[in-house]
């Protein structure tokens, strides 16, 4: 008798990453250009904070225009190994130069990533 065992990990389906990013209120084109990190709130998380150079506009309900300075805020939650869950926002790296899908912070001139661990990436 053969016994199988598998890993526990469950991702969203790339539709719901897709929707995600369909819903978000800024589809930009960034330059990393500063990436900031802090202890979190607790020994398993990192706060972010990057600060990028708008490159490209394809929608924007805020107004962002090409060549503005943006700052996007959001934590990271390092799991351990096995954990079950939709994956995390990567950390971008400055000089980084990537598509990126978010939202305005509200009562804020931030912006957070509006589609999960695909805020960074384009299908």
């Amino acid at each position: 008798m053969l016994l199988s065992l598998s890993v526990g990990y469950a991702e969203l389906p790339p539709s719901v990453y897709e929707a995600k990013q369909t819903a978000a209120t800024e589809q930009l084109k960034i330059q990393v250009l500063r990436v900031t990190i802090e202890p979190g709130e607790n020994a398993d998380t990192q706060k972010v904070d990057v600060l990028a150079k708008v490159d490209e506009v394809t929608r924007s309900t805020s107004g962002i225009k090409v060549n503005d300075m943006i700052s996007i805020l959001y934590t990271v939650t390092h799991h351990p190994a096995k954990w079950v869950g939709p994956g995390e926002v990567p950390l971008l790296q400055e000089g980084q130069s990537s598509m990126a899908y978010l939202n305005s912070i509200p009562d804020s001139k931030n912006f957070a990533p509006g589609a999960g661990r695909m805020s960074f990436s384009k299908f």
